[in-house]
């Protein structure tokens, strides 16, 4: 184009940059219709009759289902997930092995969050000793956990992660386990259960979306107005130089 001259640098940073703002646009819009399908999903199973514990190995797609249990937690293995917050509050989220009197199988139960305030003292729960019918439901992570360091594997009891890894526990252990955790409806032993189903809802994302379209539509548009800016300056000096000649 002879009107449009926007120089060497501008252009490749537009070839760079536009087609990765406009992908991650489409990212995030991808993102959002996932965690749409994952709330519907979630809405559906969680009003559905639980199932029994002896049906939690046969079922393909456990997400979400709700389960009845009858068992005894083990006091001695308790995990606390670090960096959860509710309200603006620091805590943990405490999850014992629970084995299932019904099939002899060890399922990994989060009972909730609790408050953490004070780092310099462990948190304070207590885990009930007798035999208890619970409410759960299974809970299967939508992704990996991102890690700045693993969690190390001898770390001593109550141990404090980062993220949750049922089948090594199983095999530190020497247990035959379920391979997702579960997370406790109000209860016996339960502490905060009030669970959100993901941390960013699809209208967050859907909100991203619509940033990174609009940064990439201005990249483009500052990209033409440069372009003719040149362009006409160019032209202007062209003319002037053909005056004075």
């Amino acid at each position: 184009m002879k009107g449009f001259r926007p120089g060497v640098v501008p252009s490749l940073v537009v070839a760079v940059l536009l087609p990765v703002m406009v992908c991650l646009g489409f990212w995030q819009l991808s993102r959002g219709e996932q965690k749409r399908v994952l709330m519907d999903s979630y809405a559906e199973r969680r009003v559905a009759q639980p199932m029994a514990s002896v049906e939690l190995q046969e079922t393909a797609d456990p997400a979400f289902r709700p389960v009845s249990l009858r068992g005894q937690f083990d006091a001695d293995h308790s995990i606390l997930l670090d960096n959860r917050q509710h309200d603006g509050k620091v805590g943990v989220e405490l999850l014992q092995p629970f084995l299932d009197q019904e099939t002899g199988l060890w399922l990994l139960v989060n009972r909730g969050w609790l408050p953490w305030p004070d780092r310099r003292t462990p948190p304070v729960f207590s885990t009930p000793e007798q035999a208890v019918n619970l409410q759960a439901w299974v809970y299967v992570a939508p992704g990996t956990t991102f890690q700045l360091h693993a969690d190390p594997a001898d770390a001593p009891w109550p141990r404090l992660v980062t993220a949750v890894e049922p089948d090594k526990l199983w095999a530190e252990l020497g247990r035959n386990g379920y391979a997702y955790q579960l997370r406790q409806q109000s209860g016996p032993g339960a502490y905060r259960t009030d669970w959100p189903v993901v941390a960013m809802g699809p209208e967050k994302h859907l909100g991203y979306a619509v940033q990174w379209f609009a940064m990439a539509a201005a990249l483009f548009g500052l990209f033409l107005y440069l372009g003719w800016h040149n362009a006409g300056r160019q032209h202007g000096n062209h003319h002037e130089s053909n005056q004075h000649v």
